[in-house]
């Protein structure tokens, strides 16, 4: 029997989204001054106000208030008629030094017995019906948003969009889990005074829709159906009115889009946030270790889908448990058992080697961010920090490395595939 399922996602505008990023920017500049920081930032943002706490050690210094207020501008809050914006909001700063209780459980006396930052399990999440790998429910909704994100920025087309967006996908899938119709996309964007959701839902038709679907082959075919199919349910800003939105409409906080983050649903999440935590904790770096497996096992054709469980205690560096589920579509005469035993001796899971193989230390969160963590594009940019003296500088950042299929021959030849 053919099922429904949705995934959500936000735009870089949210106001949770705001303090992810916000979060995230601290983070790389200290990264970027000290490979070793440890940092736990969280970042509140209301109307006209960002409140940033946490626990740090660092060996350089930077300027949280430059910092934030870069990141708001280049989301786009720079209208003082949004209620919240880059140059005037509020900015209270309330950092102090990293517990002594933590840190001692996490450094030792070698690098590669560096205890876990924290307990908890994580996960990790592929599946083929994608080409990156990815739930195609969740990276339609997250290409939608980033989409509009694009045409608002560009200034030409559309040019009521605010910040502040939201989309939702429900993929009709069959029998056999294949995605088969587009039955529902919802989209909610924040917009100037004045504009109604018929005029919105016009352009998201002619020119939004059109655009995604010329971006990327692996739906855009379901897309052109869509807009044929008339059955099909396309909702543009359901209340009618989305002129309050970021910040002053609703009050943003890290930590609260994991789901977005990840897989939309698909799979399964401990429950750890990502944003403004340095690779010591686990909650990120092992979350992303779990996916580079889930990944590699996916695409070495060992199964067409399979969800990583990796648990740890803190100040332990040996995971306290590796569990692997194929949901019954593996392509390999072992049980998952069997696999997840195989990946124990293929993957070192110790908190040390895994910051070491996906080279965890560099500044490159901020972009992760925003529009979710998983499926994205590993690629090496040039990024921009500032010093200690207030002073931009440059250097090159290798983004999304647990996107890597770096291992897939020693995947391939340890399953005979």
């Amino acid at each position: 029997m053919h099922y429904l399922f949705t995934s959500e996602s936000v735009s870089e505008g949210h106001p949770d989204k705001v303090a992810d990023q916000i979060s995230d920017a601290i983070l790389d500049n200290m990264l970027a001054q000290d490979p070793a920081a440890h940092v736990a930032c969280e970042t509140l943002c209301t109307t006209g106000q960002v409140v940033i706490a946490g626990e740090v050690s660092c060996k350089g210094w930077v300027d949280i208030q430059i910092i934030a207020r870069k990141t708001i501008a280049e989301i786009g809050y720079t209208k003082a008629e949004y209620k919240f914006e880059a140059e005037s909001c509020g900015i209270l700063a309330a950092l102090h030094g990293q517990s002594q209780d933590i840190n001692m459980g996490v450094s030792r006396a070698t690098e590669e017995e560096q205890g876990a930052g924290d307990q908890g399990m994580m996960f990790g999440y592929a599946t083929d019906e994608t080409d990156n790998y990815m739930p195609l429910t969740l990276d339609l909704a997250h290409t939608l948003v980033y989409t509009l994100a694009r045409i608002r920025k560009e200034g030409k087309q559309m040019t009521y969009l605010r910040p502040d967006s939201k989309s939702q996908v429900t993929i009709e899938y069959d029998e056999q889990n294949r995605p088969v119709r587009i039955d529902t996309i919802v989209l909610s964007t924040q917009h100037d005074e004045g504009v109604t959701p018929e005029q919105i839902k016009r352009d998201i038709i002619s020119i939004l829709l059109p655009r995604v679907a010329k971006r990327d082959s692996r739906y855009g075919h379901l897309l052109e159906l869509f807009l044929e199919d008339k059955n099909a349910k396309l909702l543009v800003n359901p209340t009618g009115n989305f002129v309050i939105g970021g910040p002053h409409g609703d009050t943003g906080l890290t930590g609260r889009k994991i789901i977005v983050d990840t897989y939309g649903g698909r799979g399964a999440h401990g429950g750890g946030a990502f944003s403004g935590k340095d690779p010591s904790k686990v909650d990120r770096s092992a979350a992303y270790a779990a996916r580079w497996i889930a990944k590699h096992l996916v695409a070495a054709g060992v199964a067409h889908e399979a969800l990583v469980q990796v648990s740890y205690a803190i100040g332990v560096a040996e995971p306290v448990s590796l569990y692997v589920n194929t949901f019954g579509t593996a392509q390999v005469a072992l049980s998952d058992a069997e696999i997840a035993k195989k990946v124990g001796e293929l993957f070192d899971l110790r908190p040390a080697a895994i910051i070491r193989d996906l080279k965890l230390t560099q500044p490159m969160y901020e972009e992760t961010a925003r529009y979710g963590h998983m499926g994205r594009t590993n690629e090496v940019v040039t990024k921009t920090f500032i010093d200690s003296d207030d002073h931009e500088y440059t250097r090159e950042v290798e983004l999304f490395t647990w996107e890597k299929l770096d291992r897939l021959s020693i995947v391939k030849d340890a399953f005979g595939l």
